[in-house]
């Protein structure tokens, strides 16, 4: 089982692609994901022969890849060769994958100029109900600091959830930032303290920041809350400069069967220049847990159990030892891994609970197979 299980790399095979695919690899590397390649050629091609050649070229460079990818040690399945518009394909490719996002490059630049959203990219994000993570051009993915912009919304709510994932993941500093606005003066005929009215609404909008982030597991995290005045747009530009972010995770807005479907402006303004390596959540999580009976051995749901008490997931850690317990009730590591996670929950009347349970079956049973399981995790 994996978090990020599922990476759908849409690559267009130009210059730039290389660095996308490290970034893909990066990525992968960090999460265990699989990598599934596409390649999207235009439809309109006329000569047959053209589109023999053009295919066997492209079959060729994605066979490249492939190899790369397996080369650092990562899963890929077959590369996808499809024809058509490019959007609509890496979209329903990625429905079709169950991807948990889609990986794309920004677009090309010229020479000194500033990196804009290329217009596939742009329509990509508008009509994904997946994430997309849009890398910037010539940038490695090396993430030391991340960027969640909220508004208490639930697009941001995911959004800040998968970023609290993404920062234990790479050991990340995050910063969890909200912007209020503040009132203007509509007229200057009419007197009044605005700035006291100003400080009120700052005062309300910091107490419902405070409440936002109760409901997220920040524990180990290296994190920080900002509250910036001014436009949105502007005041997360501002900040990204100011902070040297390395990765933008933004929720976007969107309602589906419309022809052009909205991103929201905030985010639109805001991934207009692609001021950084950017990801983009609308209606579905980066991180999904998938906890159904895949894996039927202990050790392999022992492993995932630790790995989900690391990611702050208690609750399914929990859950995934006691799968271990299912299938052997006498499974001392889980006994002992349900004690860690009430550990991290701070209820010490629980943790005490299972150590005593796992002093008593080791009281009761110690043969050698028990014991050989058990010094494999633990030494006394």
């Amino acid at each position: 089982m994996r978090i990020l299980e599922k990476i759908l790399l849409a690559t267009d095979l130009l210059p730039s692609s290389e660095n996308v695919l490290d970034n893909a690899v990066a990525l992968a590397r960090a999460f265990h994901s699989k990598i599934v390649l596409l390649h999207v050629l235009p439809e309109n091609i006329g000569s047959e022969k053209v589109k023999k050649l053009l295919a066997e070229a492209v079959s060729g460079r994605l066979a490249e890849m492939k190899k790369r990818i397996g080369a650092e040690g990562l899963k890929t399945g077959e590369p996808v060769l499809q024809w058509g518009d490019h959007c609509e394909k890496i979209v329903a490719e990625a429905k079709r994958q169950d991807a948990n996002l889609i990986l794309i490059g920004a677009g090309e630049k010229e020479k000194g100029e500033k990196t804009r959203l290329g217009t596939t990219a742009e329509k990509i994000i508008k009509m994904s109900e997946h994430p997309v993570f849009v890398v910037k051009p010539e940038e490695a993915l090396n993430i030391r600091t991340i960027l969640c912009p909220v508004d208490f919304s639930g697009p941001s709510r995911r959004a800040l959830k998968d970023a609290v994932i993404f920062a234990r993941r790479f050991a990340a500093e995050l910063i969890v930032l909200s912007v209020y606005k503040p009132i203007a003066p509509s007229s200057f005929f009419f007197s009044y303290n605005w700035e006291e009215e100003n400080t009120q609404i700052a005062f309300k909008h910091i107490a419902q920041f405070n409440e936002f982030l109760k409901d997220f597991n920040l524990k180990d995290v290296r994190w920080k809350k900002e509250v910036r005045r001014g436009k949105p747009e502007e005041e997360i530009l501002a900040e990204i400069a100011e902070s040297d972010i390395d990765l933008l995770i933004m929720g976007t807005t969107g309602r589906g069967g419309l022809s052009r479907v909205l991103i929201g402006s905030v985010t639109e303004n805001v991934i207009r220049d692609v001021p950084c390596t950017f990801l983009t959540t609308k209606s579905q999580d980066v991180i999904q847990l998938q906890l159904e009976n895949r894996i039927k051995d202990i050790e392999s749901h022992y492993n995932i159990a630790e790995q989900l008490m690391k990611d702050g997931f208690y609750k399914e850690s929990i859950a995934e030892f006691e799968t271990c317990l299912k299938i052997n009730d006498m499974h001392v590591p889980a006994i002992y891994g349900i004690a860690k996670v009430y550990d991290k929950m701070e209820q010490p009347e629980m943790a005490e609970k299972y150590r005593k349970l796992a002093r008593e079956v080791l009281r009761r049973v110690w043969d050698s197979k028990v014991e050989e399981e058990i010094r494999r995790y633990y030494r006394f």
